[in-house]
């Protein structure tokens, strides 16, 4: 048995590309598609695919959002190839993006803006149940790809 080195720790199951490529399009499909169902229904009343400039380059945020969740899908791509296929695999899935980009989120970028982090419970459990959905959209799309 071959003993894990750094770089083997570091390997990927997909190309980075394809990570990064299945993490932006699942926000516009999977997560964006979840936020206009919760628009439409009333559950929330933000818009999905919101053009609003964010600082600090004043891109819109639906091109903002989607690009750092690219970047996620590589950091999911370095969790992902650790779990078998199968139902453990989409389990890991739907916690990685429930929990990891949303205690990042929390806990980094809220202070970072000089925002508190919102612990709200009913918030909480939204923005954890659309990255869960963007999880397994990013893992149904990679699956796909294969």
């Amino acid at each position: 048995m071959a003993v894990p080195t750094f770089t083997h720790a570091l390997s990927f199951r997909h190309s980075i590309f394809s990570l990064f490529a299945a993490g932006f399009i699942s926000v516009l499909v999977f997560h964006q598609g979840l936020a206009t169902l919760w628009y439409l229904v009333g559950i929330t009343p933000n818009a999905p695919f919101s053009v609003r400039p964010v600082p600090p380059f004043g891109v819109p945020q639906i091109w903002s959002v989607a690009f750092w969740a690219g970047i996620w899908g590589i950091v999911y791509g370095l969790v992902a190839g650790r779990f078998a296929d199968g139902r453990k695999y989409w389990i890991v899935a739907f916690a990685f993006g429930a929990i990891v980009p949303t205690l990042f989120g929390r806990l980094v970028i809220a202070p970072l803006r000089g925002l508190p982090a919102n612990w709200d419970l009913v918030a909480l459990s939204r923005v954890m149940l659309i990255n869960g959905v963007w999880g397994l959209g990013t893992a149904t799309l990679l699956r796909w790809r294969r």
